[in-house]
């Protein structure tokens, strides 16, 4: 471990310990640097280096402070990191999907208010009227199950599923582009979740996100270019 990982991990330990809380100021750099028995220097990395992480913020002129710590501070820089990825993880990142998407649409289904419920219809009907529009679509694709995911009132399952469905919705733009059957295979997917969430039906919307989820996981296999990347003219 480096001087700079064993100052970030003094400063994580006093966030843990309830010494410093969510939205708490640090104390001066000097002075918090003499209390940790750390040079200016390594603090100032510890700092920078906890910033990208979103675990401090700094706010000009005012000094440096701990984030809320809630999951979508924490957690969603996921989306960046997942842009940058290469190879087979494209597919990867599908089968992280269906492992966790299906879980809570069903989780969704036991949880979903009324009002939940009414935003992810009105997502269904805005790709219905979009079905003639591929980038629009798949707009609207990703607003319904960021809608039904946020109806599991899991924070963190959310921001998680968000994080890693960046690429994947521009897979889904390649598809909609060379496959002029796939809109309505989407639009009738997606209308088996929905009545499954109405009907409030945990296993049946389980089911019917896990075969969404692998129509297009097939598809991908199929036709993703060796690199395991979506082709970059598909998304102009």
């Amino acid at each position: 471990m480096s001087l700079t990982d064993k100052a970030i991990d003094r400063i994580r330990d006093l966030i843990q310990s309830g010494e410093l809380a969510p939205g708490d100021k640090l104390p001066p750099e000097q002075q918090l640097a003499a209390e940790l028995g750390l040079s200016r220097n390594l603090m100032r990395e510890a700092v920078k280096a906890l910033v990208v992480a979103r675990v401090l913020e700094i706010r000009r002129g005012d000094g440096t402070y701990v984030t809320s710590l809630e999951p979508e501070v924490l957690l969603g820089g996921i989306s960046s990191a997942v842009e940058l990825l290469r190879g087979d993880t494209l597919l990867e990142l599908t089968e992280v999907r269906r492992l966790f998407e299906p879980v809570a649409t069903g989780l969704a289904a036991s949880r979903i208010s009324d009002g939940e419920l009414a935003e992810v219809e009105q997502h269904l009907r805005a790709m219905r009227a979009a079905r003639n529009d591929v980038e629009l679509l798949n707009r609207h694709d990703a607003a319904f199950h960021r809608a039904v995911v946020a109806a599991t009132g899991n924070a963190t399952l959310a921001t998680l599923l968000e994080g890693i469905s960046s690429r994947t919705v521009r897979a889904r733009v390649w598809r909609g582009l060379v496959d002029d059957q796939a809109a309505s295979r989407t639009l009738a997917e997606h209308e088996a979740i929905y009545r499954a969430l109405v009907d409030r039906d945990a296993a049946l919307a389980h089911a019917a996100a896990l075969v969404h989820i692998n129509t297009t996981e097939r598809w991908l296999r199929e036709h993703v270019g060796r690199d395991g990347d979506v082709p970059t003219h598909a998304l102009r």
